[in-house]
């Protein structure tokens, strides 16, 4: 999983929303083994950095840079990335065994050879009993760490995570936790965004109310 000397940068990044410039003069650097743990009132951008990070929107100003390509011109970037949003992302007529088929097969895996990586993702937290319910039979915690159990789906080096700890209880926040430390350990990226405490060793901080411009500026276009 490890990628020697590949960075993931952000060089003077800035983003609007409309008319309106949520962040600007962002710059950080996510090692192998790093994470990001990104806080801030509500508005000040968090989920619109990690969508930035995942090159779902262009930033208004600055660039992102992995290794020594942009990511706006790397190709690969997207297979590089796990992004698990607000948005559960599940299908209430599938079941969870079948949703996790589902991301499996977007990755290239045949159906047989995803299986051991499906039983693993669903031991991840602890949702064997519940795998061949349809997922509208799902409680909010469950439909939750269903959403988070795509992490083990497919490696992917680079974890965005968007209030990853909504709906969870404490076991599985602390599965959650050792998740991230053991991907980390690999040499795994992640950048999270929360407004609940969680345990991150050695992770680099950033506050986004201090980047937010003052009233009435906009991005330059």
């Amino acid at each position: 999983m490890s990628e020697p000397n590949t960075d993931l940068v952000a060089e003077d990044l800035a983003c609007r929303r409309g008319e309106r410039l949520v962040f600007a003069g962002l710059f950080f650097r996510l090692p192998p083994g790093g994470a990001l743990l990104l806080t801030g009132a509500n508005g000040t951008g968090k989920t619109s950095l990690l969508r930035l990070l995942a090159g779902l929107i262009a930033p208004a100003a600055g660039r992102l840079v992995w290794g020594a390509t942009p990511i706006a011109d790397d190709a690969e970037h997207r297979a590089r990335l796990h992004y698990v949003g607000h948005q559960d992302a599940v299908k209430a007529g599938l079941t969870g065994r079948e949703t996790l088929a589902f991301w499996a097969a977007l990755h290239g895996r045949e159906p047989r050879r995803a299986a051991p990586s499906l039983d693993r993702a669903l031991a991840a937290f602890s949702l064997g009993p519940v795998a061949d319910w349809p997922c509208r039979w799902l409680s909010a915690g469950q439909r939750r760490r269903l959403a988070l159990s795509r992490l083990f789906v497919n490696p992917a080096p680079l974890w965005l995570l968007d209030e990853p700890l909504a709906a969870l209880d404490r076991d599985n926040q602390l599965r959650l936790e050792r998740a991230i430390a053991e991907h980390r350990a690999a040499g795994g990226r992640v950048a999270l965004a929360t407004h609940t405490p969680i345990e991150m060793d050695d992770a680099a901080r950033l506050v986004l109310d201090a980047f937010a411009p003052p009233p009435g500026d906009v991005a330059d276009r």
